[in-house]
């Protein structure tokens, strides 16, 4: 009887895992993961769990006896040191191996870190721990205007705090969305409340706040990053797979071995309709990858091509971003950026490569079906009409 083995017991994985058995698969499905909760979902750990709302139990990926009933060794709490895709073996750090057919490799990323002590929102206890945090309304310094470090300091002025941000680029998410639309997220925080400190980096983290690159002393009774994420590649590097941004895979999911796979933050997959390697640090690339990855394990033809998904909410902006802005040339859009109803179209010689909708419905379908098209756009048709 085949095994196949999963490394890394997040949401690809555990999607990997209930797609092998919704497939039919009969042989051992083995998910493994460094951590000691079951499988969970990790957007709202900055979103509405970070705010106070919902229930713990709603951020599980499946029930808590889903494993056992569908005969899945859940092996939590017991990382994964190496891998011999030769020798076809995992190796774990208790000292025991487990032999495999086929391999999925699932490992995530990890918070890139600061020097010195800071708080990070990764897992569900640091979730936990910010919102304990958040409730004493002591003062926050958040290092880095991402997605991550802004949604943090929506949550920490929702429930009463101080909040600076203290980010090297010229405004807010720059690198994700450019100067315009980043400065969109800039106002909106603005006029919440924070401290905006854009240009100016941190040099160290103290235990009464952080010193900037400038010199500068900022104190706070918190500090939390929001420096971005590193794919967790260690393993699949020292195995031999061909690591770039990403552990590399061809359209199938299908790595530089034929018996291993990789799915979610880690890996960086060839999609076919940009042409070229992309790596999605969103929850949309674990969501798809993972049943994607299975199918292919299983045999079956796939070509994962799934177009990149993510949402926010901060204070009263919602906004739903689809595509890949790598290698655009202009940015068009449609509706009012001061009202904060709008939504925004990125080209490449004229055709639209993502999209985002602040503050409207339905946006997605059509933004995706532009880019499904390849189709070059008349500018009007993007420009005129209701956001």
């Amino acid at each position: 009887m085949a095994t196949y083995v999963i490394v890394g017991a997040g949401l690809a994985g555990a999607k990997a895992a209930q797609t092998l058995r919704e497939e039919g698969f009969a042989g051992e499905v083995v998910l493994a993961g460094a951590e000691s909760e079951r499988p969970y979902e990790r957007p709202p750990l900055s979103k509405e769990y970070l705010r106070g709302g919902g229930e713990r139990e709603k951020i599980y990926v499946h029930a808590p006896g889903w494993y056992a009933d569908n005969d899945v060794e859940l092996r939590l709490g017991l990382p994964v040191t190496r891998i011999e895709p030769r020798n076809h073996v995992v190796r774990f750090a208790n000292g025991s191996r487990r032999a495999y057919d086929k391999l999925l490799i699932a490992t995530g990323a990890t918070p890139r870190r600061l020097p010195g002590p800071a708080y990070y929102l990764r897992t569900v206890e640091d979730c936990e721990a910010l919102r304990r945090r958040f409730a004493e309304g002591g003062s926050v310094i958040v290092v880095g205007a991402s997605w991550v470090g802004l949604e943090s300091a929506a949550a920490a002025r929702a429930a009463g705090c101080p909040v600076t941000v203290v980010e090297p680029e010229p405004t807010a998410l720059n690198r994700a969305l450019g100067p315009e639309l980043g400065a969109v997220f800039a106002r909106l925080h603005a006029r919440n409340g924070v401290d905006l400190r854009f240009g100016t980096a941190v040099a160290e983290v103290t235990g009464t706040g952080v010193r900037l690159s400038t010199g500068e002393r900022l104190t706070a009774d918190l500090v939390v990053a929001g420096i971005g994420v590193a794919p967790e590649v260690e393993l699949a590097r020292d195995a031999g797979l061909e690591v770039r941004h990403g552990i590399r895979t061809d359209a199938s999911l299908r790595t530089s071995h034929p018996d291993v796979y990789a799915a979610g933050d880690a890996a960086e997959p060839f999609h076919p309709l940009y042409g070229r390697h992309v790596r999605v640090e969103h929850r949309s690339g674990a969501l798809k990858g993972g049943p994607a990855a299975a199918r292919a394990m299983l045999g079956q033809d796939v070509v994962h091509d799934d177009i990149p998904y993510l949402y926010t909410d901060q204070y009263d902006l919602s906004m739903e971003f689809t595509g890949d802005t790598g290698g655009h040339d202009e940015i068009v859009c449609r509706g009012s950026l001061e009202d904060l109803r709008f939504v925004a179209f990125w080209l490449r010689e004229g055709r639209v490569v993502a999209g985002m909708g602040v503050n409207t419905r339905d946006a997605v379908p059509e933004i995706q079906e532009l880019i499904r098209s390849g189709a070059v756009i008349d500018r009007k048709e993007l420009t005129t009409g209701p956001p």
